[in-house]
């Protein structure tokens, strides 16, 4: 089979002139720009935009890991229609490029051959700077992605150790689209296509010489740079107002020129979500990108299903609340046991689905009683300090779930791979330990991840995770029910080091209590890594609580945060490894 004739039968969307004769095409509506290789997977953020306006009728393209120095790649495809997509991929790129402590990274898992080598810093930035290298005065440039979502208004940066403004400014872009994007990106397709004006779209960002009347004003950027009490000020009104629930839109002046940022985008409804998910996906690596070498983001998701966006836990460090939001989105039962049985029909497919899961695994299905009626809860949060009585906390729909992918044509193992909130287990008294009963006699792979990320509530209450007094009755569970099935099978504790307000005290507790209370030393130990738009980079530059307004201590000093991981992991302390 030639070249020509794989890509035919793939139908991947096209990366090269080859892909657009086959289909006929002389020129594209949208080309989308990525920092990881493309993989056609529904996990792929690119890819499920480009397929998601392919399927409403506009011919996408997608060029991933760009040579930033020749215009190679760049020019491949032409200049679209409407419009340039950049995405910096599935992470942040400083995060993706740099340890917590500063060091390069060598490895990275989205790029053909593992090699770090293919994802420019700020590659947001520099793939728009490339663009505009190489075609003058070209279509609008819309920024989307993760990076995108973090770096929206003024926020800090870690590497640099400094406030940056909007990434909008930096790149000189015309549209950002916050969150996941898909409704926003749709309607600026189309509002594009037709010449319409599309600055009321709700999820996007632009840049502006007025303000809005109706909009919040924001601290501007001069003001949160000069003032840490402004940068808490200004931080707290854009978390607020980032929840799907509201409906204000927010403006940041910079300079002489203004940030807009339109409300959040309505969540997708449950058949929208099925209806994305359901695409035909081809799962595999681009051939023009395989050839350079295996990827390793691959072997993990593609015989893994999404179940849900979105987590409910909102823990400080976590950017998920930012990006794909704090309401969890699940997809109907028929539409995850489609996609199971479209795996189980590949090829290469040995029977082991590898993850059923989400953000946290144990949230599919879980709904809050209030959902009709969320500006109720616009400053309450689900599970902390405690877990709020309105929400239905059941783990029927995922037991359901479990068994029906079990005993689909050749699968023999259907594993959940991704992290339990153990706090709702233990609070599901109906069907909890049912759930945790199914998980280990069936559906974990020699171990379960739960992330307690610390045991010293002077730590989780900065932290925003729950109290450890459900750690050790879930553990003791997990134990007995082990026993009963004869199995040895492990929990993996992830723990976080240096996170604001701990100490090396701190840790030193965190380690007598695993090693005396459960008999265990946790080797999955990072340490903090302040992420663009959290809590907890917020406390990290400011050293307050913006809860209480109270100091608190900030390891900062690259020795004490590795003395902090040490206490936890060091060989010659382990007496009591498994």
């Amino acid at each position: 089979m030639t070249f020509t004739h794989a890509l035919e039968e793939m139908m991947f969307l096209p990366t090269t002139k080859e892909e657009l004769k086959v289909r006929g095409w002389d020129a594209l509506d949208i080309i989308i720009v990525t920092g990881d290789t493309y993989i056609d997977s529904p996990f792929i953020g690119a890819s499920v935009i480009g397929r998601y306006l392919a399927k409403a009728g506009f011919k996408v393209g997608i060029i991933a890991q760009p040579d930033i120095h020749t215009d190679r790649d760049i020019s491949r495809l032409g200049e679209p229609k409407l419009f340039w997509g950049i995405t910096a991929g599935a992470t942040d790129s400083i995060v993706a490029n740099y340890t917590a402590i500063g060091k390069k990274r060598k490895n990275c898992d989205f790029t053909p051959g593992g090699k770090n080598n293919r994802r420019p810093d700020r590659a947001t930035i520099v793939y728009a700077n490339l663009i505009k290298r190489y075609f003058k005065k070209t279509k609008p440039i819309v920024l989307g992605g993760i990076e995108a979502s973090l770096r929206r208004i003024a926020h800090y940066d870690f590497l640099e150790d400094k406030i940056r403004r909007s990434i909008l400014f930096d790149a000189k872009a015309d549209v950002l689209v916050y969150g996941m994007g898909e409704r926003a990106v749709l309607e600026l397709a189309k509002r594009i296509r037709s010449n319409e004006d599309f600055k009321d779209i709700e999820g996007i960002c632009y840049i502006s010489k007025e303000a809005p009347d109706d909009y919040i004003a924001l601290p501007s950027f001069e003001d949160v740079k000069r003032s840490k009490d402004e940068f808490v000020r200004m931080f707290m009104i854009f978390y607020e107002h980032n929840k799907v629930v509201s409906k204000k839109g927010l403006y940041q002046k910079t300079g002489d020129r203004y940030l807009i940022c339109n409300p959040p985008a309505k969540p997708l409804t449950r058949a929208e979500l099925d209806e994305i998910y359901e695409m035909n996906f081809t799962r595999e690596v681009h051939p023009y990108y395989l050839r350079n070498g295996k990827v390793k983001a691959q072997e993990t998701i593609k015989f893994s299903i999404t179940t849900h966006r979105g987590c409910i836990g909102e823990c400080s460090f976590c950017s998920i609340p930012i990006h794909q939001g704090n309401i969890v989105l699940s997809r109907s039962q028929k539409s995850i046991i489609k996609e199971v049985e479209k795996i189980a029909s590949l090829k290469d497919f040995h029977g082991y689905i590898t993850d059923v899961g989400g953000p946290t695994a144990n949230m599919y299905g879980i709904e809050c009683a209030k959902m009709k009626d969320f500006k109720k809860c616009i400053k309450k949060e689900c599970l902390y300090p405690k877990i709020c009585s309105h929400l239905k906390i059941s783990h029927k729909s995922q037991i359901d779930l479990l068994k029906k992918i079990s005993i689909i044509k050749g699968v023999k193992k259907a594993f959940v791979a991704s992290g339990i909130r153990y706090d709702l287990v233990m609070e599901d008294s109906e069907y909890g330990e049912e759930y945790l009963d199914s998980l280990i006699a069936d559906h974990i792979s020699g171990q379960m991840k739960i992330a307690p990320e610390h045991t010293q509530e002077s730590v989780m209450k900065y932290m925003r995770k729950c109290n450890v007094k459900y750690l050790l009755p879930f553990c003791n569970r997990f134990r007995a029910l082990n026993k009963r099935y004869g199995k040895k099978q492990y929990l993996t504790f992830y723990i976080i080091a240096a996170h604001p307000g701990c100490s090396s005290a701190d840790m030193k507790k965190c380690r007598e209590f695993f090693s005396k209370k459960l008999h265990s030393i946790p080797e999955q130990v990072q340490i903090f890594t302040p992420t663009p738009s959290t809590l907890s980079t917020l406390m990290y530059f400011t050293g307050i609580d913006p809860r209480s307004g109270e100091e608190i201590f900030i390891e900062k000093k690259i020795k004490g945060k590795e003395e902090q991981k040490k206490i936890m992991v060091h060989k010659k302390r382990q007496k009591l490894r498994r």
